[in-house]
């Protein structure tokens, strides 16, 4: 195989990779019943006219399965953090007592899991999107090093390698798609 195909199929497996990286972390962000610090991962507060992840200005912690309390590591910063929360909209209700934050995590009604799992079910689509898109600009890549001469069966095997990586990345977004329905739909 040549370099130039090389090239290609390394990039295509990394965009790939990219994929299932973005789709972790995007379930990450759909909670499956239980307090996580994770949960509280896209929030970010104002702190001093700039924005700043929430874990960079409290120390979370976890006492229970159904609890997430929140230290500001300054007083002052208590509004600032729960308005932070209300504005994220992660269907959190913050109550603090004057020294920490202290957010209950409700269990999830039926419903919710249902829509949890939709969720999760539209986030894989985007990372099997992605997949996608990667194995079409590959082949778009080898078609013009076909036109510029390099010989046919060695772009026809670069091909079928390229659909061998898609179908391999689309597999492992269905396993962990299927890990995060479990998840979601445990009580």
């Amino acid at each position: 195989m040549t370099e130039e195909i090389e090239f290609i199929l390394d990039s295509t497996k990394e965009s790939m990779e990219g994929s299932i990286e973005h789709l972790g972390k995007a379930f990450v962000n759909i909670r499956a019943g239980k307090a996580s610090p994770a949960m509280l991962g896209s929030v970010f507060v104002d702190y001093y006219g700039s924005a700043t992840p929430l874990s960079q200005v409290s120390k979370i912690s976890i006492p229970d399965a159904r609890t997430i309390t929140l230290q500001p590591f300054e007083k002052n910063m208590l509004q600032a953090i729960e308005k932070a929360i209300m504005i994220a909209n992660l269907g959190f209700n913050p109550m603090n007592n004057g020294d920490v934050i202290i957010i209950s995590v409700p269990p999830l009604t039926e419903e919710r899991r249902r829509e949890l799992a939709k969720q999760a079910k539209a986030e894989a689509e985007d990372a099997k999107i992605g997949v996608r898109n990667a194995r079409k600009d590959a082949n778009t890549d080898i078609k013009k090093l076909e036109k510029d001469g390099t010989s046919e069966d060695v772009c026809k095997s670069a091909e079928d390698e390229v659909q061998n990586l898609t179908n391999a990345y689309i597999k492992k977004i269905d396993e962990l798609l299927a890990e995060k329905e479990v998840e979601i739909m445990k009580v």
